[in-house]
């Protein structure tokens, strides 16, 4: 059933410890909410007293959907879906008594907690709450108040502009606001960790730019697809994305006929820092995000990612990097990108993948084992390559 008044309420989280530039994160967050709202109906977005407003301006607006899509927004704590009316205690009554008919019916236990915002109202919140008990008692004479562990609790907020019934709120994304946090570049490779470590940075305000290395023949069209799949999965968490597909075959071949089996895949990580580096500078990053965890294959071992990252002046963000492997997997199939992730098509990761890989690789030999490559030509060749697309 719809209602004319019929609205969201989005409380804030983290975003309320901020100091004198609170105002500038809530701003940030509510264009992220018109945005993701954009293709759902028309709505109005205002904030005040750590809440977001979404109020549908016309009958067309998609509460469901709206609703859905408000869970996912970075920034926001819990999702309540309410309905307002006048702030006196017979209106709130009878909104509590009708919006909430469907809940009220379906058990048999129920308590009100009331806040009130609004010390100008003359009740206080105790009162409030038993004067609209007391009328929602009598409309179901079946329901029993049950102030300690009760089937529903009937929410009321006396607010500035009206005073809201909901039944609880959702527990939304939490974080903060993306693009409040910088941008940093985001290395997608298809597997299941790196789309957990984009979301993980994400859900810090950071604005993502992913970029993937594919070397055809070697990979598929089918494992380019699937990486496309994954960022428009992760649109719904971080926004707006675009990928940067990086031509990665004549680096791999190079460094297979030039360089010693045991360093091919600590050089190969290498370069991808280099070209990673090389389009955070043309976006404007301040950091690259990887999915590393600590220990899981030869390259990550505390060695070997000290000698990987060595190559780029930006910070390096692992987010996985203590993570056990089924804390990864739950993480992926909540924010839905595991199926995707698991399908069996290659990546350029797993191209020349040496016999005995190196697990404590000296920097000097790596090096070394670089000066057979011209590290700067190869470099600008695939950057000039990059093919960009949006998910």
């Amino acid at each position: 059933m719809l209602f004319m008044n019929d609205m969201l309420l989005l409380k804030l989280g983290e975003v309320v410890l901020k100091g004198l530039n609170r105002r500038s994160f809530e701003d940030r967050l509510k264009a992220n909410t018109a945005r993701r709202l954009k293709n759902l109906g028309q709505f109005k977005i205002y904030s005040t007293q750590a809440t977001i407003y979404v109020e549908p301006l016309d009958d067309a607006a998609d509460m469901d959907a709206a609703f859905d899509a408000c869970l996912k927004i970075f920034g926001v704590s819990a999702v309540s879906r309410a309905m307002a009316c006048e702030k006196n205690e017979d209106a709130i009554s009878a909104a509590a008594i009708e919006y909430l008919r469907d809940r009220l019916t379906s058990v048999s236990s129920f308590k009100v907690e009331s806040k009130r915002s609004d010390k100008s109202f003359h009740l206080g919140s105790i009162q409030l709450s038993q004067y609209v008990g007391g009328m929602i008692s009598d409309a179901y004479p079946h329901l029993r108040v049950d102030v300690h562990t009760p089937e529903l609790t009937v929410n009321v907020e006396v607010r500035d502009y009206a005073a809201y019934v909901h039944a609880g709120g959702t527990p939304g994304a939490g974080g903060l606001p993306v693009g409040s946090g910088g941008r940093a570049v985001s290395l997608l490779s298809g597997g299941i960790d790196s789309p957990v470590s984009t979301y993980m940075i994400a859900k810090r305000g950071v604005s993502i730019i992913p970029v993937h290395f594919f070397s055809f023949p070697y990979t598929s069209q089918l494992a380019k697809e699937k990486v496309l799949k994954l960022a428009n999965i992760l649109t719904d968490w971080c926004g707006r994305l675009t990928v940067e597909l990086v031509p990665f075959t004549r680096i791999q071949e190079q460094i297979r006929d030039n360089c010693p089996e045991e360093y091919l895949t600590i050089i190969t990580r290498r370069f991808m820092m280099r070209i990673a580096q090389v389009i955070a500078d043309r976006n404007g990053c301040g950091a690259i995000v990887t999915g590393a965890n600590l220990g899981q294959v030869a390259s990550q071992t505390m060695e070997a990612i000290g000698v990987i990252e060595e190559c780029t002046r930006l910070p390096v963000l692992n987010p996985c990097i203590g993570m056990d492997k089924e804390d990864i997997i739950t993480l992926a199939r909540k924010i839905g990108t595991f199926d995707t992730s698991i399908l069996p098509y290659e990546d350029c990761c797993t191209v020349f993948t040496p016999r005995h890989p190196r697990t404590k690789p000296r920097l000097d030999a790596v090096l070394e084992a670089e000066a057979a490559l011209d590290i700067d030509t190869l470099v600008k060749e695939a950057v000039d390559g990059i093919e960009r697309i949006k998910a």
